[in-house]
């Protein structure tokens, strides 16, 4: 009987293999959940500006250039360039056979069509002035020149040809930025606001928009028609919005999360204990500071200002706060830029006292004290780590007559509120190299740069600022212009920096390719997950 039964089984396995009936165990999918610590405001790459949005926006789009997995350069759209003798024109050659995630070619008009976009007083967008190199690019954002003035040229369907002003040291790695990704003309047009939508969103890089859920999860898939999805490891990525952060370190232990970009630092040390190697901290291009409404009343007093800067006591608040994840800052500018040496406010060689000696000093002479307190508000987004440094400041503060109210929103809420340049009188705010130029971080400075949540305003700092863009041949003497710029907006305490960056990443050991960099860049292209 068993042995007729064998015959039976070895007969009906024969057949199913030669009929086609059994098919082999596909390869598992694998999924990456990935911590984000905030929802996007937009999937816009023209009307995002946090690290949040970059990194899912990194996935999604895929520019002239791109950075790999350590932040170094590498062709991305553009699979090769020139650059003139004199430094100023730039010619790119595209991926040949690259196309949307539609199917659809991707062309030099589509990148002509994009820095347009970006430009276009319409848009709106909050980096228009980041491509203000750009021959008539600043000229067509302020409406003083039409759209097909600007130094942006397909000489043919795979030919982009880009002309400046004056040598740009930090043009191509400024491509690298969401603002300079290519959007897909014909989706916008006949979507509008909804391209951005799953199901409508047309993108160009290795993963696609399948679902968006506001404040529960991003998921992106593999696409297929991206030039190296051979390589690319991950078939799905989640990115999830992790403003809670000690949330999210529980949801990391359960293996909810195979990373989170963000911790509780006053759990540092538990965390150390906890996860070991998983828990990775290190220096990164990013300066926390505080924006103060340079146009508000009493914060339009130069005095006033400069107390509440040098009441601030950053030691305190970078070790015991942050736990020494962060340091003190007295630059715009945080070192590690190599030709730069940041300039640093007048008074952050004196002792904590002797600033709060002197502010207690300038608030006295400015008519405030314990019995007319200075009323302050402190804005800030959703995070331990910044709801416990604005509870500091507030504590600073108190003994010199200074009143503190703390008024916090989810981070979408804050940005947008901070760009629409709503009434506050100081807010936190966090910026992180968009690339490694002392440029990038005092261009939030400028006037015409929609970051200038301050609306900061002074012409010597404008002057200081366009010397050193027609001295981009000259490096350094465009440094000594970038010093003097610094000198001048820290002189003018335009903005209150209070520390450095650090990463501060929980990464699983089942990841491989999410390599420490100084940006904190991770694509997800150069991921891996092993179970």
């Amino acid at each position: 009987m068993l042995k007729n039964m064998l015959k039976a089984t070895v007969f009906a396995t024969t057949l199913a293999l030669a009929t086609g009936a059994i098919s082999m165990p596909a390869f598992a999918e694998v999924t990456y959940n990935r911590g984000n610590s905030a929802d996007p405001e937009s999937l816009d790459p023209h009307k995002t500006s946090t690290v949040y949005e970059a990194h899912i926006l990194r996935d999604l789009f895929f520019g002239l250039v791109m950075q790999d997995q350590g932040a170094n350069l590498i062709p991305g759209a553009a699979e090769s360039w020139t650059v003139s003798d004199d430094g100023k024109v730039y010619t790119f050659k595209l991926r040949q056979g690259a196309t949307w995630s539609d199917g659809s070619p991707v062309t030099a008009e589509d990148f002509v069509y994009s820095f347009r976009r970006l430009e276009d007083p319409a848009t709106g967008a909050e980096y228009a002035s980041m491509l203000y190199p750009i021959v008539n690019a600043e000229e067509v954002n302020t409406g003083k020149a039409k759209l097909e003035d600007m130094g942006v040229k397909a000489v043919d369907a795979s030919t982009l040809e880009v002309t400046l002003k004056a040598p740009t040291p930090y043009f191509l790695e400024m491509l690298t930025h969401q603002a300079a990704y290519p959007v897909n003309k014909a989706a916008i047009e006949k979507l509008g606001a909804d391209w951005i939508k799953p199901g409508n969103l047309v993108s160009n890089g290795a993963f696609t928009l399948a679902e968006f859920v506001p404040n529960d999860h991003i998921k992106l898939v593999k696409n297929p028609k991206f030039y190296d999805a051979a390589n690319v490891k991950v078939d799905v990525v989640n990115y999830i919005p992790t403003e809670d952060r000690s949330t999210a370190i529980k949801r990391f232990e359960a293996g909810e999360l195979d990373s989170n970009d963000d911790i509780p630092t006053e759990q540092m040390a538990d965390l150390k204990a906890k996860f070991g190697e998983q828990l990775r901290v290190g220096a990164q291009l990013g300066t926390y500071y505080y924006a103060m409404k340079w146009d508000k009343e009493p914060w339009t007093n130069l005095q006033l200002r400069k107390a509440i800067s040098m009441a601030i006591d950053r030691d305190f608040i970078a070790e015991k706060v942050w736990q020494n994840s962060m340091l003190p800052s007295y630059t715009m500018v945080p070192p590690g830029i190599e030709g730069y040496t940041p300039i640093a406010a007048d008074y952050a060689e004196k002792t904590q006292i002797d600033r709060e000696d002197e502010a207690a000093k300038i608030l006295k002479e400015l008519g405030y004290g314990p019995d007319k307190p200075l009323k302050m508000e402190i804005r800030y987004n959703t995070s331990e780590n910044h709801k416990n440094t604005a509870v500091a400041i507030q504590e600073q503060l108190k003994p010199l007559g200074v009143e503190v109210s703390l008024v916090n929103t989810d981070t979408k809420t804050h940005y947008g509120f901070l760009e629409q340049k709503g009434d506050f009188d100081t807010a936190r705010v966090g910026w992180i190299a968009d690339y490694k130029d002392p440029e990038t971080f005092l261009g939030v400075a400028r006037k015409a740069s929609g970051n200038n949540y301050s609306v900061y305003n002074n012409p010597k700092f404008e002057e200081a600022m366009d010397k050193a863009a027609a001295a981009g041949g000259k490096p350094e003497e465009r440094m000594k212009d970038m010093q003097e710029a610094e000198r001048i907006v820290l002189e003018d305490t335009g903005f209150i920096p209070i520390l450095y960056y650090s990463y501060k990443n929980l990464v699983s050991s089942k990841l491989k390719g999410f390599d420490e960099n100084v940006m904190d860049v991770h694509p997800t292209r150069f991921i891996s997950k092993v179970e």
